[in-house]
């Protein structure tokens, strides 16, 4: 979400209700016909980033499974997207979690603690 500020130019306002921590997970998305299997950017309680050069169109749901050992496999919907010609950043897209359990949940935030924790994840 953009507004503009009192000088004219377009301030980018925070959304986010989740801290993120930077991740180099791998992680298979499965959506659209589609299967790609990519690099986790940052990873959250709420969603993560998948870095990828061929995202999803926004507001299409998809299944991730991602995680070291015991994986984590959850529905996600891409609330945004990124492509090659971006400037803000890599190629990607952002996935927000859906419909979340409360075993999910624990899982995923194990997960964002123990990636937070590693040196150069």
């Amino acid at each position: 979400m953009h507004l503009f500020s009192h000088t004219g130019g377009l301030k980018l306002v925070e959304n986010r209700k989740f801290n993120r921590v930077v991740s180099k997970l791998r992680c298979w998305c499965e959506g659209e016909n589609v299967t790609l299997y990519a690099r986790i950017g940052n990873l959250s309680e709420g969603g993560l980033f998948l870095r990828t050069s061929t995202p999803l169109a926004n507001g299409s749901t998809a299944r991730v499974r991602f995680g070291d050992g015991t994986a984590v496999e959850a529905a996600a919907a891409v609330v945004w997207s990124r492509g090659l010609d971006g400037d803000e950043g890599p190629p990607g897209m952002g996935l927000k979690f859906l419909d979340l359990n409360d075993a999910l949940k624990e899982q995923i935030k194990a997960l964002v603690s123990e990636q937070g924790t590693k040196k150069g994840a």
